[in-house]
């Protein structure tokens, strides 16, 4: 059985290029019989502004109220998901950055998109709909595989890998900004992200925590609904041993 991800995402650039992060599962020689595709791009959910009455709308005799922004976000993934022509192995993941500003609201932010997803999506289909964060955003993954970087933007930009949790490098754009001031993040980043190799950044078991909660939910999903995949797919990743996000790890679960 072919599976699909829908994803929904918060940043232009994710917009643009972001299938291409999951290129090494879509794979079949490593991965599985998967594809990704962009369902859309929303603003991000913040509890500063998620949560104000004017905004606030009951769905369809529901207990919880969610703004009209998260009601998009829901109806985007419950469309997808409801697809009778291949809903059974469809998925849904919604994918925001967790900047440092924002990490002591992690568990509020967490809480609102699960909450609208949950909200809109039938029991049956909760487990369908993933919540995953890149920390502190997408470009800090490129820290890790500093020859990816080097090779797309023909330059030395990244001497070496970064030494210790890119996940905790304050703001990995602007330290890429320096070191290549001609970095553009939409231009740049889809060349960057099409020569990342996923097996090389998450090699390491003590680091990046979120990306590999956010990989071991897809695989999860995979082993589960494929009829197709690769048998060391479980076992990349650092999966069995590596560390995932507490916010996020208890969502990866059987479809």
């Amino acid at each position: 059985m072919h599976c699909q991800f829908g994803l929904i995402v918060t940043g232009k650039g994710e917009e643009e290029f972001l299938p291409k992060f999951f290129r090494s599962l879509a794979d079949r020689k490593k991965g599985a019989n998967c594809s990704f595709v962009v369902l859309g791009r929303i603003g991000q959910l913040s509890p500063r502004t998620s949560q104000k009455p004017k905004n606030q709308q009951r769905i369809s005799g529901e207990k919880q109220a969610i703004t009209s922004k998260a009601q998009d976000m829901g109806l985007m993934a419950k469309g997808y998901l409801m697809d009778k022509r291949t809903q059974q192995n469809r998925f849904v993941l919604l994918i925001d950055d967790v900047e440092r500003d924002r990490r002591p609201q992690l568990a509020s932010i967490f809480n609102l998109y699960r909450t609208a997803l949950d909200t809109i999506l039938s029991p049956q289909d909760h487990s369908r709909a993933g919540v995953h964060f890149f920390a502190n955003m997408l470009e800090a993954y490129y820290f890790a595989n500093s020859q990816a970087v080097n090779t797309a933007l023909g330059a030395a930009v990244i001497p070496e890998d970064h030494r210790g949790d890119v996940e905790e490098i304050p703001h990995p754009k602007n330290a890429l900004e320096k070191l290549h001031p001609a970095f553009r993040e939409r231009k740049d980043g889809g060349k960057i992200v099409a020569e990342l190799d996923l097996d090389h950044i998450l090699r390491d078991p003590e680091t990046c925590a979120f990306l590999r909660s956010l990989f071991g939910w897809c695989v999860e999903k995979l082993l589960a609904s494929s009829d197709f995949c690769a048998p060391a797919l479980a076992s990349r990743y650092q999966l069995a041993l590596g560390k995932r996000a507490e916010i996020t790890k208890n969502q990866v679960r059987p479809a």
